[in-house]
């Protein structure tokens, strides 16, 4: 009898293939700072300091929008067919 063998690769996929995944089709939503937002996105336009802000980011973690409410955020991803997942 032949027997079938399963081969599990450790990294079935490269970094950037796994941060592509979804990429146009999910989004999740994060609350931030606008001193975070100037951080981890030093090229966005100068905002005032101690904001707090909501950001829609795609899977890759790319922005998408920033706004002051996360109603706001939401209905973006829906007016753009975008799955909002949630992230822990």
């Amino acid at each position: 009898m032949k027997q079938d063998r399963i081969h599990t690769q450790a990294n079935p996929l490269t970094p950037a293939e796994f941060a592509a995944l979804g990429t146009g089709e999910v989004a999740y939503l994060k609350p931030m700072t606008s001193d975070e937002l100037m951080r981890l996105f030093p090229h966005a336009p100068k905002i005032e300091s101690g904001l707090h802000l909501y950001t829609l980011l795609s899977a890759d973690g790319a922005p998408i929008l920033v706004t002051d409410t996360p109603e706001a955020a939401t209905a973006n991803a829906w007016e753009h067919d975008l799955t909002m997942v949630s992230v822990h």
